[in-house]
């Protein structure tokens, strides 16, 4: 199966919200809906050197012991998973996916999604996964680690759903962008939802020339848009322009050298995902 939605889901409290905007993508795109739970195996206790302390054969036997240990949790982590994916495949169907499929693999999520890359249109992912820190600016290391290694959009979503009704676009003029308002041109994903447009600079001609065609792309291609140029801070211009036009969605690219295109590298952007209370659309 090609060109589909795949969403990641784990244990973690963003798999609601994975579940609901990976229904409304799959309806939206018309493309099919795949639910994926990665099981990763690595020992939970490492093996420890108690030769010192007691016999060999007792070393022997607490080992075969931890082993064991090991087996059960696997198959407790396969049981877990099977039964999330029974869940959120129920939940789709409920929202109207028709025929969402399921797919458990085992290893690490990066390596599983590496290998399934060119079956995705899209991926859906939470914010952070189960084992991350739940601190609310924390961002978790997986999706950092799926965003350097993935060349697919990806969306990054909160734990909560709600429709996009005003989506934000971060714009620089830089091809990846110019790339990513042609992406959104020509998708069904956005039909509809009026597109906000803003470039964070100062008002020279090369900016609105820059917002202008970018406005121009979206409105050809039948979309509402609007732009506007800002200068200040990029995180903070975007967080106040968010507030100020009930911004329920960003897009933005995922890598590049200018200041509102960096990832995980530049502080500006991952001040963003970090604080981000709606979802954030990545493409590279």
């Amino acid at each position: 199966m090609t060109d589909q939605v795949m969403a990641a889901i784990d244990g973690s409290q963003f798999s609601e919200g994975v579940c609901d905007y990976a229904a409304w993508a799959s309806q939206t795109l018309a493309a099919p809906l795949t639910f994926l739970h990665v099981v990763d195996n690595h020992p939970q206790i490492a093996e420890v050197d108690l030769s010192g302390n007691i016999g060999l054969g007792s070393r022997e036997h607490l080992l075969e012991e931890l082993s064991q240990l090991d087996e059960q949790r696997a198959k407790v982590a396969q049981e877990q998973g099977r039964l999330m994916l029974k869940a959120a495949k129920e939940r789709a169907i409920e929202a109207g996916v028709a025929e969402p499929g399921t797919r458990q693999r085992n290893g690490t999520l990066v390596e599983t999604l590496s290998e399934l890359e060119n079956d995705i249109r899209l991926l859906v992912i939470g914010k952070r996964g189960e084992t991350a820190h739940q601190a609310a600016d924390h961002l978790g290391s997986n999706l950092e680690r799926v965003v350097r290694t993935l060349h697919r959009p990806i969306l990054m979503v909160p734990d909560g759903y709600k429709t996009p009704e005003q989506v934000m676009i971060a714009f620089d003029g830089s091809k990846t962008t110019r790339k990513g308002v042609e992406m959104i041109a020509k998708s069904p994903l956005f039909q509809g939802i009026p597109c906000h447009v803003v470039i964070v600079g100062g008002e020279t001609g090369d900016n609105r020339s820059q917002l202008d065609w970018a406005l121009k792309t979206l409105r050809d291609a039948g979309h509402q848009a609007e732009g506007a140029i800002r200068a200040g801070e990029v995180e903070e211009t975007l967080r106040t322009y968010k507030q100020e036009h009930a911004i329920d969605m960003l897009v933005m690219g995922a890598y590049g050298h200018s200041r509102i295109r960096h990832l995980l590298v530049g502080s500006t952007t991952t001040a963003m995902l970090r604080r981000a209370s709606v979802p954030v659309l990545l493409l590279r």
